[in-house]
């Protein structure tokens, strides 16, 4: 008999990666309730009891879709637009967004015998650069000594000792200069670039490996696929028309780190940067728990929707 529980796909409107995750489940006659989180209350609605020995159970109702809270059998959390009360004064709005979060929120992290791709929570945790520059350590993978600091005279004497040097956001929030989407940019910095600005805030500092390569690592359940990305971009994501793809083998160990990598998390998914030195040393630079990936599939022919497809849909 077939297995007719939904996968939840959870995500803003505009998400051309999960349309074609959910063309994929579609075709394998796999049912797929899809949300967004943000939606709620105009649009989502939620009905859940919680009691012994059940557990969670109720319903989520979308203006198309309804799922069984209880027999989820995936949820594929991506890019959800954030609760906003737009109706209400700020203080308000304020108390409405936290019910929100923490009612539907911990409705969605509590589904009994669903598979997270990924958790929530899981994801948040993973977001934080230094927790994940320290994980990747334990891992085994080899990470560019950096720096985190709000003093001046930490950063110049980091600067110093290790220059060239890379400033990077540990967030990136987006900035709008004249209603044009904008985000702070990696980029080299010199000791004479560091003035007591750098003790208003967090920032994060880097030795620059002098690369001959980027390689994209997208981990989907047991399976990850590795591609070599060639350009003369320092960060090669402010400009794609320039990048060549190969896909490739990774080193020995590297495989193995990654799985310990996710475990420590808690992830079943993840979108891994590395650079590659001129000797061919892989290095870590981070991992977006929720990261793009299928621009490069029908760049390389590598079967990652299907890979993606197969995890949700729990195959064995």
């Amino acid at each position: 008999m077939s297995d007719l529980r939904p996968v939840l796909v959870v995500t803003s409107l505009h998400d051309p990666t999960a349309d074609v995750v959910t063309r994929e489940l579609h075709g394998r006659d796999v049912p797929v309730v899809r949300l967004d989180s943000g939606d709620f209350p105009a649009s989502l609605s939620v009905e859940a009891t919680i009691s012994h020995p059940h557990g969670i159970q109720g319903r989520l109702h979308t203006p198309s879709r309804t799922a069984d809270l209880a027999g989820v059998r995936a949820l594929y959390y991506r890019r959800p637009t954030g609760f906003a009360f737009p109706h209400l004064d700020e203080q308000d709005a304020r108390f409405a967004i936290t019910q929100a979060r923490y009612g539907l929120g911990g409705i969605l992290a509590a589904l009994p015998d669903c598979l997270y791709v990924n958790h929530p929570h899981r994801v948040g945790d993973a977001e934080f650069k230094p927790s994940g520059l320290a994980a990747a350590v334990d891992a085994g993978l080899d990470v560019p000594p950096t720096l985190i600091t709000s003093s001046p005279d930490a950063a110049r004497a980091f600067v110093k000792r290790y220059a060239p040097v890379l400033y990077k956001p540990l967030h990136n929030p987006v900035y709008r200069v004249d209603g044009v989407s904008n985000v702070v940019k990696v980029a080299e910095v010199a000791v004479e670039d560091i003035d007591d600005r750098v003790a208003g805030t967090a920032h994060l500092f880097q030795a620059r490996i002098r690369k001959s390569a980027d390689v994209r690592v997208t981990v989907i359940g047991r399976q990850a696929f590795c591609v070599r990305i060639d350009s003369t971009l320092l960060d090669w994501r402010t400009d794609y028309s320039q990048l060549r793809y190969t896909p490739v083998e990774p080193p020995p160990g590297i495989a193995g780190a990654l799985r310990r990598y996710l475990a420590h998390f808690g992830l079943v998914f993840g979108a891994f940067d590395f650079c590659v030195g001129a000797d061919g040393r892989w290095w870590f630079l981070e991992c977006n728990p929720s990261g793009q990936w299928y621009w490069l599939e029908p760049e390389t022919g590598l079967p990652m929707c299907a890979a993606l497809a197969d995890l949700l849909e729990r195959k064995p």
